[in-house]
């Protein structure tokens, strides 16, 4: 006679876990449809996102050089203009030959100091912003200073006093 036991418990805890685990995969593929889609979505809208600041840098290095290598200088004229464009390249390969390496060992560097930059901006938007509130409060005193002295009796029409020159 054969004995089957009944299904321990643990072989129960063991099912659950399976399905709490096919569970959770599902939730995480469905979060990373979800996120692709949004991306996609927003790639659409609003065109790619910008790069890092090293990436920008390196773009903005490459849109130099074209611009100086396609320069056609009348200073240089007819016989130096040749010799002059062959310069202008040389110091361009230079000075990407000088910027790459530092881009690519320090790429965060770069970010970061383009987050510097716009902590910088937002302190000097304030500090202006605060000056113009200054300046605005100050004029609307002096029209006030203004009405004052005049209805004292006070002579003239500018915020100067008569100055007796004899």
């Amino acid at each position: 006679m054969s004995e089957e036991l009944p299904p321990s418990d643990a072989e129960e805890h063991e099912a659950i876990d399976e399905v709490r685990a096919t569970d959770a995969d599902a939730w995480a593929t469905a979060c990373a449809e979800d996120l692709a889609a949004e991306k996609a979505r927003r790639r659409a809208e609003y065109g790619p996102p910008p790069g890092s600041a090293a990436e920008e840098l390196r773009k903005l290095v490459d849109a130099v050089s074209e611009k100086l290598s396609s320069i056609q200088s009348p200073l240089f004229g007819a016989v130096a203009g040749p010799a002059a464009q062959q310069v202008v390249k040389q110091v361009v390969q230079q000075a990407k030959a000088a910027v790459e390496p530092v881009i690519e060992r320090n790429p965060d560097v770069f970010d970061h100091l383009a987050a510097a930059g716009n902590e910088l901006l937002a302190a000097y938007r304030s500090a202006v912003q605060a000056q113009e509130q200054r300046w605005t409060a100050r004029t609307t005193d002096l029209h006030k200073d203004l009405d004052e002295h005049n209805r004292d009796g006070g002579e003239g029409t500018g915020p100067g006093q008569r100055i007796d020159l004899d």
